[in-house]
């Protein structure tokens, strides 16, 4: 649930910052979104009273619901005791314990500790998540979209995931409401996306970010022989002196593909020799 966010004037102070969600059609089109379904494992960051928890009940999925108020966290417990696979724990967002097994999260998180959630859930090269849908702040799903992300901890996030935004959600789809739109930021593993490749645009990304005015052009040179590097870059649409910052993320990861497919055929042509 948002926390920590100011609320209209015309709503009571509230003091805990906390937002719950209210309007059932948003928490509907949520747990639709997430594709929830006997047999997944979702976990639920930030229950409240079950505005999301009861529609990812009904899809069968094993739910756990992680709730840190101990006052929700005991209706929680009486809604749900003995009702199908939801399991209510009482516990901090930032530290609960995540599951190792492939897992998706719906959840209302708090705003002020959006980022910090997101690293917990996208950051690991080892992470276990396979999609997420969150009502986040609207301006926090905005830069955590832009295709040219302002700092390298995102940059990284969308190499693996497609961020994207599936709809606004107004103040009033929550009680209190807060003073600002919230959004419904969807997140998906990209699943044809090779181990080797996230390492080579991981490397790539880090030389870009930390020059990001040098042209792509040496960026790219710094990895494969300068002549590979300017084909590489114009058969992407990429005009080899543009300034490496410019370069949409998804286009570091298309280069990184070709980088790991060079590397590959390498290692199969020395393997043929070798035989």
């Amino acid at each position: 649930m948002p926390r920590h966010a100011r609320t209209h004037s015309h709503s009571r102070p509230n003091h805990a910052g906390i937002h719950l969600l209210r309007d059932p059609a948003v928490s509907a089109r949520m747990v639709r979104s997430s594709g929830a379904g006997p047999g997944d494992l979702v976990v639920e960051l930030g229950a409240g009273l079950g505005a999301l928890t009861v529609p990812l009940a009904a899809t069968g999925a094993r739910v756990i619901a992680v709730e840190r108020d101990p006052r929700f966290v005991a209706k929680l417990q009486r809604r749900f005791d003995g009702v199908g696979e939801v399991r209510v724990v009482e516990a901090d967002a930032r530290t609960v314990m995540l599951p190792r097994r492939p897992y998706a999260v719906v959840a209302n998180i708090p705003y002020a500790i959006s980022t910090a959630l997101l690293r917990r859930l996208l950051d690991p090269e080892t992470t276990s998540i396979s999609r997420a849908d969150l009502l986040v702040e609207w301006g926090f799903a905005k830069r955590m979209t832009d295709p040219n992300p302002r700092d390298l901890e995102v940059a990284w996030w969308q190499a693996r995931f497609e961020l994207s935004i599936a709809g606004r959600v107004r103040p009033g789809s929550f009680r209190p409401a807060p003073s600002v739109d919230s959004a419904h930021l969807v997140v998906r593993r990209r699943t044809s996306v090779t181990r080797a490749q996230t390492r080579l645009a991981r490397r790539l990304l880090q030389d870009a970010y930390r020059s990001p005015r040098r042209p792509a052009r040496e960026v790219l040179g710094a990895h494969v022989p300068k002549k590979r590097a300017h084909r590489l870059l114009t058969s992407t649409g990429i005009d080899p002196p543009a300034a490496a910052g410019t370069i949409p993320v998804t286009t570091w990861l298309t280069l990184a593909g070709e980088l790991s497919a060079d590397a590959a055929g390498a290692g199969r042509t020395a393997r043929a020799r070798g035989a």
